[in-house]
């Protein structure tokens, strides 16, 4: 026989929460660069947040590492008031991947980003660095000759010089600070590999992307959040919706 506890459990399942989106931009860029990817998201009904990190840009640098900016990351996810998809790019999979093993960290997105291993460094990773002491004091402009290409090759010219005149210096000691802790091993993740991608060679995501929980690809190059956000965010929302079974 039933109970009326039994009944109402029955009447009203529980679900779980769906969760938001925290977006980690990558090195030279600042946090506007996720906005058509924030609209997108909205437009479909989700919370999508982001997060300036203080290695890039006049606020900090030179002095503000990969740690500081894991722990700005690591402050927002403090602040959650439920779970959180941690959308990191480029470089920005450093310091997600330092700091998102906290509890609200519900899935991991490396958007043609660096899944590192625990000692390893941006600079590390493309054979540099080695026990060179940090630069406290150095900034790096853009590296590439041709940021243009680089960066944003599959942009109308217009679109593509203007997303140029946004980018901002970057702390050398960013590239320098070793990664000391791994999210992706206790936190779900998705690599997300961008087929065209003429910064960070695709060769370099796929051997990354095999530390990751699942795969996805874009046919896009390195920045999809300017060149192609619709279908970006609708991969998220997939990524998001799924999720959700899981939390």
């Amino acid at each position: 026989m039933s109970t009326e506890a039994t009944a109402t459990a029955d009447t009203f399942p529980t679900t779980a929460p769906r969760p938001s989106f925290l977006l980690v931009h990558g090195a030279w860029h600042r946090s506007e660069c996720w906005d058509l990817v924030r609209k997108a998201l909205a437009a479909d009904g989700w919370t999508a947040r982001t997060v300036d990190l203080p290695s890039a840009g006049p606020r900090r640098t030179p002095a503000a590492g990969m740690y500081d900016d894991a722990d700005t990351i690591a402050a927002h996810l403090r602040q959650a008031d439920g779970p959180v998809i941690v959308v990191g790019h480029s470089y920005g999979g450093f310091p997600v991947t330092q700091a998102a093993g906290l509890p609200a960290a519900a899935h991991l997105v490396y958007l043609a980003a660096y899944l590192p291993e625990e000692g390893e460094s941006l600079l590390s990773v493309h054979g540099h660095g080695g026990d060179t002491a940090e630069d406290l004091c150095g900034t790096a402009p853009v590296v590439f000759d041709d940021p243009r290409t680089a960066l944003f090759g599959d942009l109308p010219d217009e679109q593509a010089r203007e997303a140029v005149t946004r980018l901002v210096t970057q702390s050398r000691r960013s590239f320098q600070q070793r990664v000391t802790r791994t999210a992706w091993r206790t936190v779900p993740s998705t690599y997300v590999l961008c087929e065209d991608d003429r910064a960070l060679p695709p060769a370099l995501q796929e051997r990354m992307s095999t530390r990751a929980t699942q795969v996805e690809r874009l046919n896009t190059g390195h920045s999809p959040f300017l060149s192609a956000p619709t279908e970006l965010a609708a991969l998220l929302s997939r990524i998001g919706s799924g999720a959700v079974t899981s939390v």
